[in-house]
C-alpha cells in the first residue's frame, strides 16, 4: 500500500553567505522551518512509512549550530570554540533542502524503508522558502 506523509519541524541556526553582497554576507541567525513530504510503500508489519521522529532527528542535527561554507575563513576561528557544520558551497535554504533530503533518504534506505522524499521546503523566514523536488 502506497502512502504519503507530511512532517513540519523547526531548528535555530546561524549561517552566512560568503558569495552574496548584502546583509546575508554577515553571520546571522534564523528560526528555520522544514517541511517534508514523503511517500512509499508501508511495511505490513508496522504500518508506518517513516517514523516522524526519524525526520525530526535529521533536522535536529542542525539545531543551535553554525552552518558555513567549508571554504569560509570563519570556520577555522569558530571551530576553536564550538563545532561548525560545513557545506560544499554557501549554506542557502536551497542547499540545506538538498542536503536534508539526501540525509533523510539515506536513513530510510539504511532502515530498509521504501520511502522517498517527494518535496522538501526550507524556510529562512515566514515569507521565503526554497523547495526541493526530484
Amino acid at each position: 500500500m502506497s502512502v504519503k506523509i507530511y512532517k513540519e519541524t523547526y531548528f535555530e541556526a546561524s549561517h552566512r553567505l560568503m558569495h552574496y553582497e548584502g546583509k546575508c554576507s554577515r553571520l546571522h541567525g534564523h528560526q528555520w522551518r522544514v517541511e517534508f513530504w514523503v511517500e512509499g510503500d508501508v511495511p505490513a508489519d508496522t504500518r508506518i512509512l517513516v517514523d516522524y521522529n526519524l525526520i525530526k532527528k535529521v533536522v535536529e542535527a542542525y539545531d543551535h549550530q553554525v552552518i558555513l561554507n567549508e571554504d569560509d575563513p570563519m570556520v577555522e576561528c569558530i571551530s576553536k570554540f564550538q563545532d561548525v557544520i560545513t557545506t560544499k558551497g554557501d549554506p542557502t535554504s536551497e542547499l540545506l533542502a538538498e542536503i536534508m533530503v539526501f540525509e533523510l533518504e539515506e536513513k530510510c534506505r539504511d532502515a530498509g524503508l521504501s520511502a522517498r522524499v517527494v518535496k522538501c521546503r526550507v524556510y529562512e523566514s515566514v515569507s521565503c522558502f526554497a523547495e526541493w523536488t526530484p
